[in-house]
């Protein structure tokens, strides 16, 4: 489901990450994104309320574009995992050293759709 050029603009730029705040959009820029087995991984370094709506609605939006303006939206489903296999990947990805690393959000693809 994830091609290489998917996987090269969301490891490589910055990545609007949205959730649901009690029906409202709550939308966040992101880093430290990674692509394992086919789902996508974002660190938890800072996050207080991402992590509280999708403990209450796990669906999630992400849009990420390169300097090309090439880019997509993806729809999915989010766990949260604070300790485990997800949050051992999490701590081993380089530049996350330093960080606290408080937890792994693992999204389970549903949608993609390249934005022109």
């Amino acid at each position: 489901m994830i091609d290489k050029q998917l996987k090269k603009t969301l490891e490589e730029n910055p990545v609007a990450f949205a959730t649901l705040n009690n029906g409202k959009p709550h939308c966040i820029a992101v880093t430290y994104v990674k692509i394992k087995d086919d789902k996508i991984v974002i660190t938890n370094n800072y996050m207080k309320t991402t992590i509280e709506n999708i403990k209450r609605n796990n669906n999630v939006s992400l849009c990420v574009w390169n300097k090309n303006w090439e880019g997509y939206r993806i729809n999915g489903e989010a766990e949260y995992f604070e300790e485990g296999e997800w949050y051992d990947f999490i701590k081993s990805i380089k530049g996350n050293e330093n960080e606290p690393c408080k937890g792994a959000i693992v999204i389970k693809i549903n949608e993609i759709r390249k934005l022109s």
